[in-house]
């Protein structure tokens, strides 16, 4: 993902110019929702900073996670651009709404709901295209030249899980979001997510099994034939 934001945000008149020097305290969530890093100040803090101008917070905010959101679109988009799209436009509204922001909430969680709707708001357009005009949207191309054999049996048996199931695990897995955040963002009971986790993850232990044995027949099966041969 380039970075490109960060320039907007010291270009743009909608924020004034405050330093995180100046970033009055917060007593929502003390401990914040990552590491506080080189800088010292967790994302809750910084993203109060930037909601009061500081564009030096919004910049670590955007080195923080321009990866993650990244990584977040690219596990559920075909097109490696689309997914970096997708990365900017979060960014960009997490810049709009900056002015009203209020620490209710660890900001991770806050941050990918803003990207959970963005997703949908894709996904609606996505389907739309693929009724009116034939065009289509998926996961990741798993036969990409670049993905290891195991990770396209992976990304295979991931797409077969049932779509909450499967949101639930990625949240996860990748993310690495908790219980409790994925909770408050998916909006489910907490035993909700535990028990459909344990269900996903069940079931793709089942679907990568068959895959592995057959896989390790097959790879005995040949050297069984290169032996002959020799």
């Amino acid at each position: 993902m380039q970075d490109r934001l960060p320039a907007l945000v010291l270009n743009s008149e909608a924020v004034p110019r405050n330093t995180m020097d100046e970033t009055p305290g917060t007593k929502a969530n003390p401990s914040g929702s990552r590491a506080a890093g080189s800088t010292g100040v967790t994302d809750e803090r910084l993203m109060l900073a930037f909601s009061q101008g500081s564009s030096e917070a919004f910049r670590e905010l955007f080195s923080r996670y321009k990866q993650p959101i990244y990584g977040f679109f690219r596990r559920r988009v075909s097109e490696p651009a689309h997914a970096d799209e997708l990365a900017q436009e979060t960014f960009l509204a997490l810049l709009r709404a900056a002015t009203r922001y209020q620490p209710r909430a660890l900001f991770r969680t806050y941050f990918y709901a803003i990207g959970f709707k963005i997703l949908r708001a894709y996904r609606r357009k996505a389907a739309f295209r693929a009724t009116f005009f034939g065009q289509r949207n998926s996961m990741p191309d798993p036969a990409k030249p670049d993905a290891t054999e195991s990770g396209v049996w992976v990304r295979h048996a991931v797409e077969k899980l049932e779509p909450l199931d499967r949101e639930i695990l990625l949240l996860r897995e990748f993310e690495q979001l908790s219980y409790a955040e994925i909770a408050d963002l998916l909006r489910l009971p907490l035993n909700t997510v535990r028990s459909r986790l344990f269900r996903a993850r069940t079931a793709l232990r089942n679907l990568l099994e068959p895959t592995v044995e057959s896989t390790t027949k097959d790879a005995l099966h040949s050297s069984v034939q290169k032996g002959e041969r020799a």
